[in-house]
């Protein structure tokens, strides 16, 4: 996988993710930093005009995405001594929500996000970089079955929470328990099945006439919501 820019690049050096060469066209300050950076670390380097000219001037040629499992997740938050918080999406296509809610999860401190194998977009370079790279910070479970994601939540004592537009107000909800907050589609939202086996349906408040938000913004206000009663 390829992916561009200074801020991904930096990150994914600073998270000692596995970079198989870094490509540069520029010695802007900036970039130059990073070249360096790299070299200390043992990372291959390269100039080449002719590859970055669309890329802030410097690229990361790195594996593709490895995924974790849950317990992966679970583990993590019970290691650092916290209670665990979870995002799920269910169903997020567009690779720019995703690389969003990845970005605003890793500043909430969400320990990972799960996501569906099928009809969701995969973390690719679009996502890496809309993410401003937090994606290299972040655990992230692929499953193929949702439901049975959250079943394994459950079982492991995590409160499950369904974002959507008809529930119970999401301001009186208690999220010092172990969380896992859903986030459905653009479109569709949660679907059917998985909102059924949720433990709670919650909703934000709304006062506009247009009664739904963006899914990035959406899930962007819950995440805080269960930081801010956390930090009472």
């Amino acid at each position: 996988m390829i992916v561009y820019g200074t801020n991904v690049v930096r990150e994914l050096i600073n998270s000692n993710t596995r970079i198989n060469k870094i490509i540069y066209s520029t010695n802007r300050a900036d970039v130059s930093e990073l070249v360096a950076l790299a070299e200390r670390k043992g990372i291959k380097t390269e100039r080449n005009t002719d590859k970055t000219e669309n890329g802030q001037g410097i690229m990361a040629d790195i594996p593709n995405f490895k995924y974790c499992e849950i317990s992966d997740i679970l583990n993590f938050a019970n290691n650092k001594n916290q209670v665990p918080f979870i995002l799920v999406l269910d169903g997020i296509q567009d690779p720019h929500n995703l690389g969003a809610l990845i970005r605003t999860a890793e500043c909430a401190g969400v320990h990972g996000i799960i996501i569906p194998t099928n009809r969701a977009t995969d973390i690719t370079d679009t996502v890496y970089k809309t993410s401003a790279g937090a994606v290299a910070h972040m655990h992230i479970a692929k499953v193929v079955n949702l439901t049975r994601a959250i079943q394994e939540l459950k079982d492991a004592g995590v409160w499950v929470y369904a974002l959507e537009a008809d529930g119970t107000n999401m301001y009186n909800e208690n999220f010092n328990y172990p969380t896992a907050l859903i986030v459905g589609s653009e479109g569709k939202g949660v679907s059917h099945l998985v909102r059924q086996n949720a433990d709670v349906v919650i909703s934000l408040d709304m006062f506009g006439k247009v009664n739904s938000l963006n899914a990035s913004n959406a899930g962007a206000i819950a995440m805080y919501e269960v930081i801010r009663q956390r930090r009472k």
